[in-house]
């Protein structure tokens, strides 16, 4: 691994094998890395397949390209791959992470509303049809009990009227109804569909954009850590390496980096100054602010499956309403000879002789049921969230919580990285810091 990463760093192949193994080893990263970036580009960000093998094709060919033939280049894509544990790459990942719920979790959510609404669709639809049948009920009990009293003013000598029947007007055709119904359902449809569609356009294109401007990012930050490294022996220089080590064994003043032992981190320890520490805390409280509103829209998805599942089981239990009408008609009266001419009331009043007729007694119940839901509905069944989803957003908010911490360690990769491909700078700034303490310590 040491000879492979040697031939990888020199800035020219010292003769035709390291230059074969220069090429074979660029020739796998390229392919690795086309390979993870057509799946970037068709998984994560939904573009086209055929798109996004042109992309991964080009990109593949002119990574290879400038991995082979520039070496500050090989520096810079270097010093990317430990860069993706810093804040850039949590960017990336927190855009992973929001397309995942978005575009697995927010049609849940629409789909189990829409559940509920085509539950409330089904129940309107049945109970005003049940009602509207309620009324030919009416009209049944109205024209028989026209008929029984036809028949009993039959037998009176009064005036009578020529139609003894209650006339009601009865919606019989419900067309209208259901018409109206249909086009509201299918209107809250077309609403949902179209708000469904708006936040997944709007999350695709800004996911993108994330996407992309995050990976320029990663590159300006490697190429500018690269410049400030070559140009100014200051930066990020306060590390004990082995050459700072070497050089003071051979100058005799070891003690130099024992007194400066406060000051100076070994670039392979585990050790954190007070400044990284807080700035982890920080990133980690952002992480955290970021993982509760995921948090909220899971919560979100399966208070919507419970709502929709309960609705569902609730309508299921409803029973059938019965409805009962009782007409009991009972009445009798006088009636006078002809040639009285005066009304019965009168004669009853004044207490004068005439013959009592009973009239036809009626007593009859009418039946009807009203029922709320039937099986003849078109009801989606409640959609139950998905585990997988909550685990694969844990997993990445566990890798999110992981790089805060590693990011310190991150930066001193890319500072080592840059020093294995820049020997001889990399010993100019151990002797700048050499004598930076040695002037220290005369002081």
């Amino acid at each position: 691994v040491a000879e492979l990463w040697s031939v990888y760093s020199k800035p020219v192949p010292a003769n035709g094998r390291e230059l074969w193994t220069l090429f074979l080893q660029c020739s796998c990263i390229t392919a690795v890395i086309g390979g993870l970036f057509y799946n970037w580009m068709f998984a994560s960000l939904e573009y086209s397949w055929h798109l996004s093998v042109a992309m991964a094709v080009s990109f593949s060919l002119l990574l290879l390209l400038t991995l082979f033939l520039v070496h500050p280049a090989r520096c810079v894509f270097s010093m990317i791959m430990p860069t993706l544990g810093t804040k850039q790459g949590r960017k990336l990942l927190l855009s992973t992470c929001t397309m995942i719920v978005v575009v697995n979790i927010t049609p849940n959510i629409i789909s189990n509303i829409k559940t509920i609404l085509q539950l409330i669709k089904c129940i309107c639809k049945n109970s005003s049809e049940s009602l509207l049948n309620s009324t030919a009920l009416l009209e049944t009990a109205s024209w028989e009990f026209g008929e029984a009293i036809q028949e009993s003013v039959h037998s009176i000598n009064i005036h009578r009227p020529m139609n003894g029947h209650f006339q009601f007007s009865l919606l019989k055709n419900s067309s209208l109804i259901y018409q109206q119904m249909h086009l509201a359902g299918e209107k809250i449809g077309r609403d949902f569909l179209a708000a469904e569609v708006l936040v997944k356009d709007f999350v695709r294109v800004g996911n993108r954009l994330v996407a992309g401007f995050s990976m320029l990012y990663l590159c300006f930050q490697s190429t500018w850590y690269l410049k400030n490294y070559l140009t100014n022996l200051h930066f990020d220089n306060f590390y004990i390496t082995k050459k700072l080590e070497c050089l003071a064994v051979d100058r005799k003043a070891a003690h130099l980096l024992v007194d400066s032992s406060k000051n100076l981190i070994r670039p392979t320890g585990l050790k954190l100054s007070r400044e990284e520490v807080m700035l982890c805390l920080v990133q980690a409280m952002l992480i955290t602010v970021a993982l509760m509103l995921m948090l909220v829209v899971m919560a979100m998805d399966h208070f919507a499956f419970s709502m929709a599942d309960t609705a569902m089981r609730k309508a299921a239990q409803f029973s059938v309403v019965p409805v009962a009408l009782n007409i009991k008609y009972n009445v009798s009266g006088g009636v006078p000879s002809p040639s009285l001419g005066i009304l019965p009331f009168l004669l009853k009043l004044l207490r004068l002789p005439h013959e009592e007729l009973p009239l036809q007694n009626f007593e009859r119940s009418y039946h009807h049921y009203l029922t709320f839901s039937s099986t003849h509905c078109r009801i989606s069944p409640p959609m139950p969230p998905n585990p997988s989803v909550l685990l694969v957003v844990g997993l990445l908010f566990c890798i999110l919580y992981a790089t805060v911490f590693l990011e310190t360690y991150a930066h001193r990769l890319c500072r080592k990285i840059a020093g294995s491909f820049f020997e001889s700078w990399e010993e100019k700034r151990a002797l700048y810091l050499y004598k930076k303490l040695s002037r220290k310590h005369k002081e």
